[in-house]
């Protein structure tokens, strides 16, 4: 007989003690984000019926249209990490400013804060794209006891307890690492039930696949332009196939399963380049190094990039290992033939 796969519930429990600090809260956080995707994952597979897509009349911290699902889901996030009392702060790609929690007690004691994009590629909501919920968790560098600071937050990614993502898409995952390798968990939608479905999730060294929005070839730097070039040449095992959907989370979990790299890097249009670094790039960097890939800012480590800004933007290479080091590499040509 078959054995069944495990519960995400009890997945948790079972490796509680690989985490550094096994206090139970960590556990508590990711049981606190499975309990909020559900909710969320049932509003999605509604949007069709039920006056939740179309935009809000708002605009986020970046200027962008925030849409009725993006603001449902920012809420539902927030309200349930609040309410279990487990976190010490907050801060959503959605809103300005980061959220201080204090206990029911009024105490501070709690150790850890989120940072999350509650619901990546809102903006395919309407033409019924997957879309995806992007979180990192870090262990607070202010004392316990007071509230937390900005210092908190801008922490480099290799402070990273935690990070992880939600696809809701023909099926709904939730994929985390705690920095024991990365694991997928699949929801049962008949009883509201995550499981095990892909353990121990692995980048291939090499790929076939990249993901870039060549719409803005034109504003690319030189090196993304000689690298799209290599890829899409017909030698050895070129050309690559292009793939690219707009929604991070969609890119990056396919070409995990397939092998590939996403590309995201500065152009005239954004010099800076459009992803967060807190909220999207950081914590799919920890995802992706923790299944065998690189994550990269087009010449070095995302995850050692000190922050500045609680809404910093960076550029950034992500995927199968070689695949990133050759993308790098182009990079540091066009710069080099510069001088």
């Amino acid at each position: 007989m078959k054995e069944r796969n495990k519960t995400l519930g009890e997945f948790i429990i079972e490796n509680q003690n690989a985490f550094q600090y096994s206090s139970g809260e960590l556990s508590r956080i990711i049981n606190s984000i499975r309990l909020a995707a559900k909710v969320v994952n049932y509003k999605v597979n509604k949007a069709g019926l039920v006056d939740i897509i179309g935009a809000a009349g708002e605009q986020n911290i970046q200027g962008e249209d925030q849409q009725k699902l993006d603001v449902y889901a920012n809420e539902v996030f927030i309200q349930t990490l609040i309410n279990r009392e487990i976190v010490c702060g907050i801060a959503s790609e959605e809103n300005d400013e980061f959220i201080t929690v204090a206990g029911s007690d009024k105490s501070h004691n709690n150790k850890y804060v989120v940072l999350m994009d509650p619901l990546d590629g809102s903006s395919n909501i309407d033409v019924n794209v997957s879309l995806g919920t992007i979180f990192s968790v870090y262990r607070r560098v202010t004392p316990i006891g007071s509230p937390v600071t900005m210092e908190d937050f801008l922490q480099p990614g290799v402070n990273q307890v935690a990070a992880g993502y939600v696809i809701y898409g023909t099926s709904t995952m939730l994929v985390y690492t705690t920095g024991h390798g990365v694991n997928g968990f699949t929801l049962n939608p008949a009883i509201g039930t995550f499981y095990l479905s892909h353990p121990n999730m692995q980048f291939s060294m090499d790929g076939h696949i990249y993901s870039i929005n060549e719409g803005n070839y034109v504003h690319f730097p030189q090196g993304v332009k000689n690298y799209i070039k290599y890829c899409q040449t017909e030698e050895e095992d070129r050309p690559y196939t292009s793939r690219y959907i707009g929604s991070l989370v969609s890119d990056i979990h396919r070409n995990m399963i397939k092998g590939g790299i996403y590309i995201y890097p500065t152009s005239s249009k954004a010099p800076k380049g459009k992803l967060r670094l807190l909220y999207e790039c950081n914590p799919m960097a920890f995802i992706v190094e923790q299944a065998g890939g690189k994550a990269s800012d087009g010449f070095g480590s995302i995850m050692e990039i000190i922050p500045t800004e609680l809404h910093q933007r960076v550029p950034f290479f992500c995927g199968s290992y070689n695949m990133v080091e050759k993308a790098e590499e182009f990079m540091e040509n066009a710069k080099l033939s510069k001088y």
